[in-house]
C-alpha cells in the first residue's frame, strides 16, 4: 500500500517532468548577454503562439534579463544559463534590457 505522501510526491514529479516537456517542445529563442552586449538585440517571433527564450549569459559579470511588459525578469551569474517562458503575444514591440547594464536595451517583435 503506497501512503498519501508518496502519491503526491509523485504526482508533483509527474507534473515537474510535464511542465519540463511542455516548454522543451515550445518554439525556442536564444539570447546572449555578456557585459552590456545583447546578442541579437532583436528577437523576431510568431505573434499568437507561446514562446522559450533562453538566456546565456556569456559575461563576467552578473546580468539580469527584465522586461516591465512582459512582466519577466531573470538574474544570471557570469557564465550561467536559464530561460523564461513568454505566453503568446499580440503583434508588436516588447522591450527588455539588462538590468545591471543600462546600455543593454533590445526589443522582441511578434508579428
Amino acid at each position: 500500500m503506497v501512503s498519501g505522501k508518496v502519491r503526491g510526491l509523485f504526482g508533483i514529479s509527474l507534473l515537474a517532468v510535464a511542465a519540463i516537456s511542455a516548454a522543451a517542445d515550445l518554439p525556442t529563442f536564444r539570447l546572449e548577454m555578456k557585459d552590456g552586449v545583447l546578442n541579437p538585440a532583436r528577437i523576431a517571433v510568431p505573434a499568437g503562439q507561446k514562446i522559450k527564450i533562453e538566456i546565456h549569459n556569456l559575461g563576467q559579470s552578473a546580468a539580469e534579463f527584465e522586461s516591465v511588459q512582459l512582466r519577466k525578469e531573470k538574474v544570471l551569474a557570469p557564465g550561467a544559463q536559464s530561460f523564461v517562458v513568454i505566453a503568446p503575444l499580440q503583434p508588436g514591440e516588447y522591450k527588455f534590457f539588462d538590468d545591471f547594464h543600462t546600455q543593454a536595451q533590445g526589443v522582441i517583435v511578434a508579428k
